[in-house]
């Protein structure tokens, strides 16, 4: 007799995740361990999302001795009720129920001041420098992936594992981070930050999965948060104005300054550098020019926002610092990889150079900009990344 179905997916696809794991002595668990899944210690990072409360789920179904940890990063009025904004009010109290059901431990840790300075200040600087930053990553590098991961450790984890949609394996002898297998919901892009170290050290239940899925298994679970809403804005920006936290903690970032072409003339004014970012159209308040104008440059140090047609957006090269390669060391001439600058953007062909600092495009990439990730990859394998810093433009190559 056919099992129950759970949206589109029948249990029958599902037995095979949610049974106890069968271990030999002598060998190792599905975790990499050569011990029992209960002799297995496993914290994990429960946001209170559907994501991670189904990889919570999973482990425990499979015989690990899991622990959940939530961190309270952030506490300013309307944000901690805004539904679907991980780590607040709202979601502590899911990520407890989910335990609850589980029948898991569960703490909720304090990183409120950690948060505030690696991620937020971090943000609000970002925009100050004319940049648009990229906060998700900031987050996993500073703090889910260096405290949290630390305070795993001095809980006796053997691993972390999160309800990212990547996927890790051991090629040669060592981990490697690879792409989730939907890739409607691949996260690798924000993960690129990852060092070796931590990679050793992580797991990733999901990253096999696709949402219907892991939906699928939350009803299975009898979870709360099964129909809960994915997260689509800044965990920590109410109603999505962040540029009222840029103007509460760097109030400099809405000072006025002019509206600029390419060409040199003065087209208007603006209240803010932090209101604008690399490739906008809208809300430039221009009128009368005989094409449509995008942002092509943010002079932060003269509070000028540049404009321009279309075709300046064009970016042939750009610098890179803070590198993170995970492939062994770079050839001296550098290599061919495949790169992403926006996590909703495809890969496409480029050539880094031996040291790390740059990046060139085989064909111009639109809209790239300073603040943002360059991500590499080799077919499905993660290579690493960097933070944009500065970008060249292929018209002023051209010139």
């Amino acid at each position: 007799m056919a099992g129950p179905i759970f949206g589109a997916v029948k249990y029958s696809d599902l037995t095979s995740l949610i049974e106890p794991e069968t271990w030999r002595p002598g060998t190792e668990n599905a975790l990499g361990f050569a011990r029992a899944p209960a002799d297995t210690r496993v914290v994990v990072a429960m946001s209170g999302g559907v994501d991670s409360s189904v990889a919570a789920a999973l482990l425990a179904a499979r015989g690990y001795a899991v622990i959940g940890v939530t961190l309270q990063l952030y506490d300013h009025g309307a944000a901690t009720a805004k539904k679907g904004a991980c780590c607040a009010g709202q979601d502590i109290h899911d990520a407890r129920r989910v335990a609850a059901t589980l029948g898991i431990p569960h703490y909720v840790l304090d990183y409120e001041s950690r948060f505030s300075q690696s991620v937020i200040e971090d943000f609000a600087d970002s925009y100050l420098r004319g940049e648009t930053p990229v906060p998700c990553i900031r987050c996993n590098e500073r703090v889910k992936f260096a405290d949290l991961l630390g305070t795993a450790r001095d809980l006796g984890a053997d691993c972390l594992a999160t309800g990212h949609y990547v996927r890790r394996e051991i090629i040669r002898g060592r981990p490697v981070l690879l792409r989730g297998v939907d890739p409607a919901r691949d996260q690798s892009y924000f993960l690129f930050a990852t060092t070796a170290e931590q990679l050793a050290f992580l797991r990733f239940p999901l990253g096999g999965l696709g949402k219907d899925r892991v939906r699928a298994l939350a009803a299975h679970f009898s979870l709360a948060v099964a129909d809960k809403p994915d997260s689509q804005d800044i965990c920590f920006v109410p109603q999505g104005r962040y540029t009222d936290i840029v103007a509460r903690l760097r109030p400099e970032a809405m000072e006025p300054g002019d509206i600029v072409h390419l060409d040199g003339r003065r087209l208007g004014r603006h209240q803010g550098i932090a209101h604008f970012t690399v490739g906008q159209r809208r809300g430039l308040g221009l009128g009368g020019e005989p094409e449509p104008l995008y942002v092509v440059r943010i002079d932060a140090a003269e509070r000028r926002v540049v404009v321009g047609p279309r075709s300046a957006l064009a970016t042939q090269a750009l610098t890179l610092r803070d590198l993170n390669w995970l492939d062994g060391p770079l050839p001296a001439g550098g290599r061919a990889v495949l790169v992403k600058v926006r996590s909703t953007r495809p890969p496409v062909a480029a050539h880094l150079s031996g040291d790390g600092s740059t990046l060139r495009f085989d064909r111009p990439e639109f809209g790239v900009s300073p603040g943002q990730a360059a991500v590499f990859y080799e077919e499905e394998r993660v290579l690493g990344g960097g933070w944009i810093a500065a970008t060249q433009a292929a018209w002023q190559e051209a010139a």
